[in-house]
């Protein structure tokens, strides 16, 4: 998992006090990290925490008396998990420093510091990722040679892995081709030992050759001998390898018959290497190549680059061509491919999926390429079976180079990239050049930008509706308000896709008041049709900050002929936490115009019930951390019933979001929450058609 901006921190705090331990946590959630954090009050607690509960880091303050630094990084080390410690210290000085890490810690981080302090904990958390990342690529790798193994030992073709001239790999082929039972029968064996002895001097020379890095021969003829010292003759291919970490080479032996017709045995190899159905190269073969060009890449730095290619709304395409021609459309892509790209490789690469590999071309020449190829789908009439088509297509690309001269990596981020090109409407070209990552990202941001300023300036965002429905009998008419993003092909994009990118150009505000006064509207129109329903929306901390906010907000309700009463603006704990005088100057200016405010993901924090005696909103939207397996987690009911009871002392109203079956509703309706949502009770949709007489 990569750290994003909306990755959460899982962070377990040791201070005496609460109070220090909230101030470690808005002091990383102003720098922009967003944190779940854990703060036990006992070792037994702590150790408790630590077996059940996931947990990224633990930030330990040296001079605690409430739990002893030494318990615990005694506690985190026995624990059998990475979990990186760090002490958290007012000063330093080398005998500090030694007894830290003498204990265990990993890192200090400096509470009077807070650059130190925030670079202290960034570090170790992605030191942590790197750690999780590796093991998950030695998982895959370990994976992957499982099913090489496996494609080895199902595999038609006389298959063998030499290591340093020895055999260390064959599959049962390549035994029944030799004559040998069982491959204990060869292991360690000298490749020298199944060649004739007429043809051994010039195959040792090869051997020689090929140990110092010299390319194989395609083909490689010579007089094989097998267990019974019975000659035939043979043909070799050598490809280099990795077996269990050894580099190693991967040898192919076939007979070869004196018969045989050459030209008619190269046919036969060629078609070996074609998908039957399109007449292109097949996945594997295309792979070779692949792994061979990410080697050329790696060892002298050569350029390539690779594109995979979808068809655009391919599920509707086939609704008008038909199943049956689906092997057609994409042969017809490929036909198109190959014509416009005569110099690349053009593979079907999936069920809908196709791969060009353009050799020794570097950014500019992989991304005219891939343009080029797009505008010439785009703009092509393609024949499919009875049926002419004008289809479109995804692009997503990798520039391979020195800087990911991996092949898993190159897949990946191609598979990334075709996913973005696909998620932002199809049509489009998305190329990852690591080489020049800054300006890539730079032009993939421009673009969202301009999309949500279109948003702005027209009906490019999307309004989707979910019933908020009583659970103490009451029948009255309440939604949450969602906000989309439309993509060029009319799909809605979540907002954790734009919204992080909005905020960092400033465009926050100018979306908070498109909601609000969209929200307004359709509160008046619903009123117009003799139907009194409140809204819930939720807003960002630009409108909280905002002195102009709830004068727009009072004009809005004036022009609509709205009581503000029906609108609620929902705004995140974390953000009110950190900006009280901001939250308390908002909601009295709101409650003038009869406007209520909510917040919502409420109880994540490390003391959420202590802000209540700061602001005092109308309604508290559980965390949906909380929802998640309700029916089984006693920590959550309880934090739930703790919530509800002081939320009725105060008088606010609850709602829980995200209800996942009728066992949770059961619960929550014990507890005495008042509200609850979520796709049990009815999806988000476009209409507001929910039966609250039911």
């Amino acid at each position: 998992m990569a750290i994003g901006k909306d990755t959460a921190l899982r962070l377990m705090l040791v201070a005496d006090l609460v109070n220090e331990a909230e101030a470690m946590v808005s002091r990383l959630r102003n720098a922009g990290t967003a944190v779940r954090p854990l703060r036990p009050e006992s070792l037994d607690e702590l150790l408790a925490m630590l077996a059940q509960q996931p947990v990224d880091m633990v930030l330990a303050d040296y001079a605690s008396a409430l739990l002893p630094f030494e318990q615990v990084a005694k506690a985190v080390a026995g624990g059998g998990r990475d979990v990186p410690l760090l002490a958290v210290l007012d000063g330093i000085n080398d005998d500090i420093l030694e007894q830290v890490q003498a204990l265990g810690a990993h890192a200090v981080a400096l509470r009077d510091r807070p650059q130190q302090f925030l670079k202290a904990v960034h570090a170790e958390w992605q030191a942590l990722e790197s750690r999780r990342s590796q093991r998950r690529l030695e998982a895959q790798m370990r994976e992957t040679q499982r099913r090489c193994d496996m494609l080895i030992d199902s595999s038609r073709e006389p298959i063998a892995y030499i290591h340093e001239g020895m055999h260390i790999r064959a599959n049962q082929a390549y035994l029944e081709m030799f004559g040998y039972d069982a491959f204990e029968d060869i292991e360690g064996m000298s490749l020298l030992d199944l060649v004739a002895p007429q043809d051994m001097p010039e195959f040792k020379a090869l051997l020689k050759r090929l140990s110092k890095g010299e390319e194989a021969p395609p083909r490689y003829e010579l007089t094989a001998r097998d267990a019974e010292g019975q000659d035939f003759p043979a043909v070799m291919e050598f490809s280099p390898a990795q077996y269990q970490g050894e580099a190693c080479l991967q040898v192919i032996f076939r007979h070869q018959a004196s018969e045989v017709d050459p030209e008619l045995a190269r046919q036969v190899e060629e078609l070996k290497q074609r998908d039957p159905a399109t007449g292109l190269l097949n996945r594997p073969t295309f792979l070779g190549l692949l792994d061979a060009a990410v080697a050329e890449a790696a060892a002298s730095g050569a350029a390539h680059g690779l594109l995979l290619v979808e068809p655009d709304h391919y599920m509707q395409l086939l609704d008008v061509i038909g199943l049956d021609a689906a092997d057609d459309l994409m042969a017809a892509l490929g036909q198109r491919l190959t014509e416009a790209a005569p110099e690349a490789l053009v593979a079907r690469f999936g069920e809908h999926q196709l791969a060009v590999l353009a050799r020794n071309s570097d950014y500019h020449a992989t991304s005219a390429l891939a343009e080029r190829l797009r505008a010439g789908i785009a703009d092509a009439v393609l024949a499919v079976g009875n049926n002419s088509l004008n289809a479109t297509a995804s692009f997503g690309g990798v520039q391979i180079g020195e800087k990911i001269a991996s092949t898993s990596q190159v897949l990946a981020k191609a598979t990334h990239h075709l996913a973005a090109a696909v998620g932002v409407g199809g049509n489009r070209v998305e190329l990852y050049d690591p080489s020049a990552l800054d300006r890539a990202e730079q032009e993939r941001i421009a673009a969202w930008v301009e999309r949500i300023r279109g948003a702005l300036a027209g009906d490019g965002f999307q309004l989707g509706f979910q019933p908020v429905v009583s659970l103490q009998g009451e029948n009255e008419e309440a939604y949450e308000m969602f906000l989309r993003l439309l993509g060029s092909d009319g799909v809605p994009v979540e907002t954790d896709t734009f919204l992080p990118i909005a905020e960092e150009h400033g465009l926050l505000g100018a979306i908070d008041r498109w909601a609000v006064a969209r929200a307004i509207s359709v509160i008046g129109e619903r009123l117009r049709a003799g139907k009194r329903t409140s809204l819930l929306l939720s807003v960002s901390q630009e409108a909280v900050l905002d002195p102009a906010m709830p004068g727009f907000i009072h004009e809005q309700l004036a022009q609509a002929g709205v009581p503000g009463e029906l609108l609620m603006l929902a705004v995140p704990e974390t953000k009110v936490f950190v900006n009280l005088n901001g939250a308390q100057a908002f909601a009295k200016a709101l409650s003038a115009s009869g406007v209520h405010l909510a917040l919502e993901r409420f109880g994540a924090g490390l003391n959420s019930l202590q802000i209540l005696q700061h602001v005092n909103p109308a309604l508290l939207k559980i965390d949906p951390q909380f929802m998640e397996d309700l029916a089984r987690n006693g920590a959550s009911q309880a934090k739930l019933r703790e919530i509800a009871l002081k939320a009725r002392e105060h008088g606010i109203r609850t709602i829980a979001p995200q209800v996942q079956d009728a066992a949770s509703m059961t619960l929550l309706f014990s507890t005495g929450i008042s509200y609850v949502q979520g796709d049990f009770l009815a999806p988000v949709g476009r209409e507001m058609n929910y039966d609250f007489s039911a």
